[in-house]
């Protein structure tokens, strides 16, 4: 047991970390929404889908959510495959970017255990089917670009993985628009 318990210390302290530094470089504002998709099974070692672990998933969001709460970014928690990659959102997120419900409540099997950490921790958590995050963490190959705002940007941070899983992020920016003679902000880059 003791292993286990120093595993997910460090998992939820590698979540921790990744959001901080991604949230350092990625020039998110409050009130931005922030996707993160997760696979459990990956995190612990295993192939995506084949081993969910709601005590994984329980130490990633206890990493990545008082991180996210202190600057006011809305976690979106993408679900797995079986719900269509659907997101998990605070409602007052889905109210702000006006995003559509969808009627669903994820599980370990079904939505993924990540998601349904989230969903338990949130203060009121609704399923939406779409967002345009400007920043996100993809924890395990779960394919959150999907869910990115146009012009998605690879980040690398000092880790490349939370636990066994390879970790990849990105962040946005505005689009260039204007051509050759145009001029660019440089603090939006």
């Amino acid at each position: 047991m003791e292993n286990k318990e120093a595993f997910l210390h460090a998992v939820r302290e590698q979540a921790e970390r990744a959001a901080s530094e991604l949230l350092d470089l990625a020039k998110l504002e409050e009130g931005d929404l922030f996707v993160v998709g997760c696979s459990s099974s990956e995190v612990s070692g295993s192939r995506i889908g084949t081993d969910s672990s709601p005590e994984v998933a329980q130490a990633i969001v206890d990493g990545l959510y008082p991180v996210l709460e202190r600057r006011g970014i809305f976690l979106a928690a993408q679900c797995c495959e079986h719900l269509n990659r659907a997101l998990i959102v605070e409602d007052a997120a889905r109210r702000l970017h006006r995003l559509e419900r969808v009627n669903v409540v994820p599980q370990p099997k079904a939505g993924g255990s990540f998601a349904t950490a989230v969903w338990q921790r949130m203060e009121s958590p609704c399923a939406v089917e779409a967002i345009r995050a400007r920043a996100g963490l993809d924890i395990g190959g779960t394919l959150i670009g999907m869910h990115l705002a146009p012009v998605a940007v690879p980040v690398r941070l000092s880790l490349s993985k939370i636990g066994e899983a390879i970790l990849l992020c990105a962040r946005t920016r505005p689009k260039y628009i204007g051509g050759e003679r145009a001029h660019y902000q440089d603090d939006l880059s």
